[in-house]
């Protein structure tokens, strides 16, 4: 006990989260390539609870990257309207038919592989819908609820395709998340 205990005042200390589990993001398209992301339980543990729960239900399976804006972030997440095999003209309205989950702000920037909560205007708006940070954005910060960080396959998600439609919205095929993975 006093081991772990130590461990988390180091970690507290660096300022730096520990991740509890983590995601492996099979993405196609314009990109191709595995994704691994560390989950942040610690740091945002109802967040991290939703997706892991969605991810392993097989929710994100199939769903596309609706918003993708070039030096900013590509979104995705939208179980309800954003799987490819079906219209995906909604995509990015949705979510899943669970609550939505209140704010878990942290002092964590977003920075290049960062990844967020989507929501809507209220903070306590986050669902399942989540976007990774192609670069740093600090007007989010202390704004949107951070649930990781991509440790492997930047360079995939950097070939994502782009949103040329309105608020970054892709046009024609989006790129898609094959499968999402629960890691230990």
């Amino acid at each position: 006990m006093r081991k772990v205990l130590g461990t988390s005042a180091v970690l507290a200390l660096l300022g730096t989260a520990a991740a509890a589990t983590g995601l492996e993001v099979e993405i196609a398209g314009e990109a191709n390539g595995t994704v691994k992301i560390d989950l942040l339980e610690d740091v945002a543990p109802q967040h991290v609870a939703r997706i892991t729960e969605l991810a392993e239900a097989g929710a994100y399976d199939g769903v596309v990257f609706h918003r993708v804006i070039d030096g900013f972030m590509a979104q995705t997440g939208d179980v309800q309207f954003g799987k490819s095999r079906g219209d995906i003209s909604r995509a990015g309205m949705g979510g899943s038919d669970k609550p939505d989950v209140a704010a878990e702000f942290s002092d964590i920037a977003f920075e290049t592989g960062v990844v967020g909560m989507a929501r809507s205007q209220s903070p306590d708006s986050a669902n399942s819908q989540f976007f990774i940070m192609f670069d740093e954005a600090p007007f989010l910060n202390g704004q949107y609820t951070v649930v990781g960080k991509v440790t492997e396959g930047q360079d995939v998600v950097d070939a994502i395709k782009r949103g040329t439609g309105p608020n970054g919205s892709v046009v024609g095929t989006p790129d898609v998340m094959k499968t999402v993975t629960v890691t230990e």
